[in-house]
């Protein structure tokens, strides 16, 4: 299945999870309206953000009916100032009311992720590094997470354990060590990238001897960082790419970045999301 069509089918399904357990066997504040009544509702940014989860919001509303209709002022991915107008939303009022808060959930999270993403980005600015999201994603919103990732220009790192190897502490422990961990792996896997998690100079100098495509480099200050940086880029054997992680925050990143890192992970972006403030004001129309 093509990624398009992937994500297609999982915002189907989150939507209609949500409307589930939102609305259950019908609103009953919503019908107190009269079933004829139109509505008019703009959606405004209460603060600066980098908007992400416009397909969510459409499919709210083509779900619970067809015929309302959103024009988009913005897209996703567009940074935008607080006050700013977002979407205009026109149709049957009882609809828009029942889709109200779910759509506006989906957007202050993935909004949310968005924007914290686009500030680390923005800190690693005119560096090599690029900014990886994680596996610490909302359960059941890892696709959409991930969508947000790449609206606020960060990359994703793998999808789930399905779609790259990744040998971390407990996978070295259990396989016996890093050597034997790795030979294993390209054994199993060949043609398949092998990322490893090292924890010192030493497992990192391992992990390179038995080849390593990728190393984590896990809770690393920025001295070791350095260190990894130089010893990686010694003659003699093809360099590894290098993943900072563990403990980054905005007041960090730019300093790790400069070490020469190929890419720095952070699980925040997704894990510790603090939703954006948005509202939707309603016009009624004859």
């Amino acid at each position: 299945m093509k990624e398009s069509e992937q994500l297609t089918d999982v915002i189907c399904d989150n939507v209609m999870r949500a409307l589930d357990e939102d609305l259950g066997s019908g609103d009953l504040t919503a019908d107190l309206v009269a079933a004829s009544a139109n509505a008019r509702a703009i959606v405004i940014a209460r603060e600066s953000m980098t908007i992400a989860g416009q397909l969510w919001v459409n499919e709210v509303f083509r779900q619970l009916d067809p015929n309302v209709s959103v024009e988009w002022v913005c897209n996703d991915g567009d940074p935008i100032s607080a006050d700013a107008e977002i979407c205009i939303i026109t149709g049957l009022a009882r609809a828009i009311l029942s889709g109200e808060r779910t759509a506006l959930n989906f957007m202050q999270l993935l909004s949310g992720t968005a924007t914290t993403t686009a500030r680390y980005v923005r800190a690693v600015d005119e560096t090599k590094a690029r900014v990886l999201d994680t596996r610490k994603t909302i359960p059941g919103m890892r696709l959409a997470q991930k969508y947000a990732v790449r609206c606020g220009g960060g990359n994703n790192h793998r999808i789930g354990l399905f779609d790259a190897i990744l040998i971390k502490e407990n996978h070295i422990v259990s396989c016996g060590g890093i050597t034997a961990a790795v030979k294993t792996a390209q054994q199993k896997y060949q043609g398949l990238s092998i990322e490893v998690e090292v924890e010192s100079i030493a497992e990192l100098e391992e992990a390179l001897s038995v080849g390593a495509d990728r190393l984590l480099l896990d809770n690393f200050d920025i001295a070791d960082l350095q260190a990894a940086v130089n010893i990686n880029q010694e003659e003699g054997r093809p360099p590894a790419e290098l993943e900072a992680s563990g403990g980054i925050t905005l007041d960090t990143i730019r300093a790790i970045a400069e070490t020469g890192v190929d890419y720095i992970s952070i699980g925040a972006m997704t894990k510790d999301v603090a939703a954006v403030d948005l509202s939707m004001r309603f016009h009624y129309e004859d």
